[in-house]
């Protein structure tokens, strides 16, 4: 018979009877959430829980311990279950000795766990385990059936089952990532989620401009430390506590507690963020396996990035800009905001280690890091004073402007050239011409062997005539070729406007050396012990290649 008071008991009148402290685990796994099972919703395994302890008379005393629910969590591993956690906690105390479950699914989607857990942990910690369905277990009434060998092949296929449903998810996420649809729960800082379309993104406009200031601010030459105070002094709240404070259940696993203050490590992340310019970018991160919960990082090369998904927040040249800002930051100390001009270009031209920069007597001069901060015998000063430098870097991008000038009209006057469009045409009729005459010579080399089949001619001569035909038709393709590539360069021709040359061009009149026009024209400043200096200019290679063009269409005409 059953009776209720402040804590539920079912009992039987009984000299003797064993007192269980019960507990009821229910769980609710995401992707039965998805499809809204609901006969293994919370509200129904509850009821099939409490209606077997209702039922129970069997003698012993029933004391109802609670109830442990763990909602929209995977079973394929017990550390991430909190209440299932609480659980194992509340045995160890003393305050259960009883479980009931629906079904072995709902305590383990892990074979080793329900092996680990029915075979071991419960019988030390003297705990009763239930489950009612699909392969019923009582270790206390019927021991020798819960070690039957039904028992571990149904954790088997509960395991494989969660092996399956994670597999179809991650395949269907995978298709969804490929047409660039937004799969997360929450978007990034700056956009949110579109309420007529869950997978598009949408500007969140009081976000978005931060993140407009957080780039300009950068751009201007801020560092991200001086970017960080300035939005924690101007009261901004960080994307977590922004996030929070629209009502969103978001939880960071890198956050700090209740913290609403921006660190570096945010700043950056907005920085190098690809989706701010448009593009959807997703997968950079990626669970181990459906039983290790632990997520690790994802190859680069192996994201999910459609282009032009939503709309930009950022354009890409400005996006560009910062990733290299970004590839030459380098650390600066508490009160300055932004780095030195030549932070992360100078190296020493013996030992490659980057020069370090010293200040003496209102100068500024730099020194190898080796000879300066680890052994003046390995390396020596290569010392160089700053405006020496400065000066001489800023002539030396004066002459590549000038050259890129002077190409750009050379250019201009080729492709307006009329012999140009004139040598074009003829070539075009060239290739035509011998592209018939090598079609003949196919015809004939082709009729030879039937000649020789019919006794037209001889064996030898066939070989003789087959062998000349053969000589005749790669010269011909020779020719070909050559004709072919000629057209290229005369149809091609030259952008005047080539990014590689405006780059340049739009300096024309610098006086001053900033350190945007070193991180977007220089690539490295080599220092050498005489005071002397190398420059490595960035599209070395593209500007060979144009340079190489225009002698070939000089050459041409």
């Amino acid at each position: 018979m059953a009776r209720t008071a402040d804590r539920q008991r079912v009992t039987k009148e009984a000299p003797k009877n064993k007192v269980w402290l019960t507990a009821f685990y229910i769980r609710l796994s995401r992707e039965d959430k998805r499809g809204k099972d609901e006969s293994e919703s919370i509200a129904n395994q509850r009821l099939i829980l409490a209606d077997f302890l209702e039922q129970q008379d069997d003698g012993d005393e029933y004391i109802f311990a609670g109830e442990y629910v763990d909602d929209g969590v995977s079973g394929t591993t017990d550390e991430e279950r909190e209440n299932f956690q609480r659980l194992l906690s509340d045995i160890r105390k003393g305050k259960v000795n009883c479980v009931i479950v629906k079904n072995l699914a709902r305590s383990f989607r892990n074979s080793g766990d329900q092996n680990y857990y029915l075979g071991d942990w419960f019988p030390r910690n003297n705990v009763r385990f239930i489950s009612l369905y699909q392969q019923p277990v009582d270790t206390y009434k019927d021991p020798l059936n819960a070690q039957n060998i039904a028992v571990p092949v149904q954790g088997v296929l509960n395991e494989e089952h969660a092996r399956g449903t994670s597999e179809s998810v991650r395949r269907t996420f995978d298709k969804k990532r490929e047409k660039g649809l937004h799969i997360g729960s929450f978007a990034v800082y700056g956009y949110m989620k579109d309420p007529d379309n869950k997978n598009a993104l949408i500007i969140d406009e009081e976000a978005a401009e931060n993140v407009k200031s957080i780039f300009t601010w950068f751009l201007d030459g801020m560092s991200k430390n001086a970017i960080v105070r300035r939005l924690n002094d101007s009261g901004i709240l960080c994307p977590v506590a922004y996030k929070k404070n629209k009502g969103l259940k978001y939880k960071n696993p890198n956050a700090q507690g209740g913290n609403s203050l921006w660190c570096a490590m945010s700043v950056g992340n907005i920085l190098k963020n690809r989706v701010y310019t448009g593009d959807m970018v997703q997968g950079r991160y990626r669970i181990k396996s459906y039983k290790i919960h632990v997520q690790e990082t994802v190859p680069e090369e192996e994201w999910f990035i459609v282009e032009n998904t939503h709309e930009p927040i950022i354009d890409r040249e400005d996006f560009n800009k910062v990733q290299e800002f970004l590839k030459k930051d380098t650390r600066t100390s508490p009160n300055q905001k932004s780095p030195h001009l030549f932070s992360g270009f100078l190296r020493c031209a013996d030992c490659g280690k980057a020069m370090t920069r010293s200040q003496s007597g209102g100068r500024v001069y730099y020194y190898c890091r080796t000879y300066k901060d680890q052994s003046k015998t390995a390396c020596t000063k290569h010392s160089i004073r700053h405006s020496q430098l400065e000066q001489s870097v800023l002539w030396a991008i004066r002459q590549q402007i000038y050259i890129a000038t002077d190409f750009s009209e050379m250019i201009a006057r080729i492709n307006d050239a009329p012999m140009q469009k004139g040598r074009s045409v003829r070539i075009n009729e060239l290739i035509i011409e011998k592209e018939r005459e090598r079609t003949k010579i196919t015809r004939y080399k082709q009729s030879l062997y039937q000649d020789w089949k019919d006794g037209a001619i001889s064996y030898e001569d066939y070989c003789n005539m087959k062998e000349d035909y053969e000589r005749q038709m790669e010269s011909i393709s020779q020719v070909i070729c050559t004709l072919t590539e000629e057209k290229k360069v005369f149809e091609k021709g030259i952008d005047k406007e080539n990014p590689l040359l405006e780059s340049f061009r739009k300096y024309e009149n610098i006086d001053i050396l900033t350190r945007g026009i070193l991180i977007e024209l220089v690539d490295k400043i080599t220092v050498y012990e005489n005071g002397n200096i190398s420059i490595k200019f960035k599209f070395a290679n593209e500007y060979r290649q144009i340079a190489e063009h225009v002698g070939d269409c000089k050459t041409a005409l």
